[in-house]
């Protein structure tokens, strides 16, 4: 609303940046001066035996940015005539770049034609996410010989977890129906 003056000037109310969430920082559609498209993420980039690990960094890089929320739908994505519509837009075209710029080139040149982020993330998922027999049945075997020798206990049991942990992204989780 607008206040007159006792000189009759109608004087705007003070801007306020949280009522525009492109202003506001705990917003997910804000992007920090120095958030930029050339960015790189997470590395080393994305090159297809990977995917496991590439994705658990992407999605830390995201969440400490407040916008892993476009690529599980949480930020759904926004029509034209919506009012944050181009805010939206340029957070999902950031997303965009980084995903590009975080995957080798080759797998860029397959995803640079898709509109939206989530759109990507989706493809990458499905072609590099798939449980591998192969390499399941290689990380048994490395934890079946992996042994201490002249490792520390501390080295031994950090490479024990890390091929424990990678395993573990390799078995899908069943859904519950409870």
């Amino acid at each position: 609303m607008y206040s007159s003056t006792n000189n009759h000037v109608l004087n705007p109310p003070p801007f306020n940046p949280f009522n525009d969430p492109s202003q506001n920082p705990s917003s997910p559609l804000y992007i920090h001066p120095n958030e930029n498209p050339s960015s790189i993420l997470v590395s080393p980039v994305l090159s297809g035996g990977n995917y496991h690990s590439w994705s658990c960094s992407f999605c830390m890089a995201l969440a400490s940015k407040k916008k892993i929320g476009f690529l599980t739908s949480v930020i759904p994505i926004r029509t034209p005539d919506d009012p944050t519509y181009s805010s939206w837009e340029r957070c999902n075209t950031l997303l965009m770049s980084w995903l590009i710029n975080s995957v080798s080139p080759s797998i860029a040149h397959s995803i640079i034609y898709l509109d939206q982020a989530i759109d990507v993330w989706n493809d990458l998922r499905e072609r590099f996410s798939q449980s591998n027999l192969l390499c399941i049945a290689e990380l048994q075997e490395e934890i079946y010989v992996l042994k201490q020798g002249s490792l520390t206990v501390t080295d031994f049991f950090t490479n024990l977890k890390a091929t424990w942990e990678e395993l573990d992204n390799f078995r899908p989780l069943t859904p519950c129906n409870c």
